[in-house]
């Protein structure tokens, strides 16, 4: 992958996002995180941006574009929680989840495809869940949130695929995290028996995929879903 690329990951001051910025480092990329509070990993530019502002995303990328360039891939990682069941959840759980997982893709693409078509190349690449497809209960905002971004990436590819720009979804299934770590032993032993391989992820096998997704090698492929979750979705 040409290594003067310029890569924005938002959501990359933890987990798996923080992850998917390294790799990029790592690869000799320019690389620039989003976050609301925090740093991004060594090598990186952060930019302060709430996702659900569509001026503060402007503000973010025009920073990054005067300090780095154009901005050529685009990660859309940046997702909160607020899970409870359906019959308890409020209207605000169900909102601010959709207006930051799904609207927060929205507002970040948005902006990121200018550059991208006058550049006449580009890579998005969605970080969804396995929950998109294969659903979890007391996770109706979440779930449906994640799920959206399949359509999102295959409309994007019907409308940007003929000018170099490619679309996809990735799907992690449990990845150890600081989320994942606190649960209960009980409780994490009960989900790795649900896993064909038997365990969690790493962040790292994460960025691996998205790393791929982003190279040259991977120019073909666009609207595809490619779960990293060890089988555990499998056919959804």
């Amino acid at each position: 992958m040409s290594s003067d690329r310029v890569v924005l990951v938002t959501g990359g001051n933890r987990g798996i996002g923080r992850a998917i910025a390294e790799r990029f480092v790592a690869e000799g990329l320019k690389v620039a995180v989003t976050a609301r509070s925090g740093e991004g990993p060594e090598g990186t530019l952060t930019v302060r941006a709430d996702v659900t502002d569509a001026a503060a995303v402007d503000a973010a990328f025009t920073e990054v574009e005067q300090s780095l360039g154009p901005i050529e891939i685009v990660v859309a990682n940046a997702g909160v929680t607020k899970d409870t069941l359906l019959m308890r959840m409020t209207e605000d759980d169900f909102d601010s989840v959709v207006a930051t997982n799904l609207g927060g893709t929205f507002r970040v693409v948005k902006r990121a495809s200018k550059g991208m078509l006058r550049g006449r190349w580009g890579r998005v690449i969605l970080i969804s869940s396995v929950v998109g497809l294969y659903g979890s209960a007391g996770q109706v905002n979440y779930s449906a949130s994640k799920s959206g971004l399949v359509g999102f990436a295959r409309s994007l590819t019907r409308e940007l695929g003929g000018r170099g720009i490619t679309a996809n979804v990735v799907a992690p299934g449990f990845i150890e995290t600081d989320m994942t770590a606190a649960l209960p032993e009980a409780t994490q032993a009960e989900y790795k028996k649900n896993i064909p391989a038997g365990r969690f992820a790493s962040p790292d096998e994460v960025a691996g995929v998205v790393a791929w997704l982003a190279s040259d090698d991977a120019a073909y492929i666009s609207g595809a879903v490619i779960p990293v979750d060890g089988g555990l979705g499998m056919g959804h």
